[in-house]
């Protein structure tokens, strides 16, 4: 099973990220910040970052974690353009904002995941 690291301080998101990357199929590991995130990313295949963290740089954690070879998914604010290009440009193999990952996250993590992790294990309902 794939090991998905997610960086978010915000408890409410944390708690919805990690639930929504067990619904995909993976293991997920919560870290609340830079710390926790580079100890968790050494075993994990992929991660998920937060834009909105306030604990750290999320700018940083991406570009660590694209350095490191693990794929990244950013998630923040749909109208805040120039963070999530910057984003892009630390390394985020995508940026989605919030609202697409509270509608269908489970089916839309379980996509992301086969394609950037090819032994990812998604559920059949996920929606691949």
């Amino acid at each position: 099973m794939s090991v998905v690291v997610v960086l978010a301080d915000d408890l409410i998101w944390s708690t919805r990220l990690v639930a929504q990357v067990r619904a995909a199929g993976s293991e997920a590991v919560a870290a609340r910040e830079a710390g926790g995130f580079e100890a968790a990313l050494g075993g994990a295949g992929a991660a998920v970052v937060d834009l909105a963290v306030r604990s750290c740089d999320a700018l940083a954690a991406i570009h660590s974690a694209s350095e490191a070879g693990r794929p990244v998914l950013a998630v923040g604010d749909h109208d805040n353009l120039p963070l999530r290009k910057a984003a892009l440009a630390a390394g985020a193999d995508r940026v989605l904002a919030y609202r697409k990952l509270f509608e269908d996250g489970p089916a839309t993590l379980a996509r992301w995941l086969a394609r950037v992790l090819p032994d990812a294990e998604g559920p059949d309902d996920a929606g691949r």
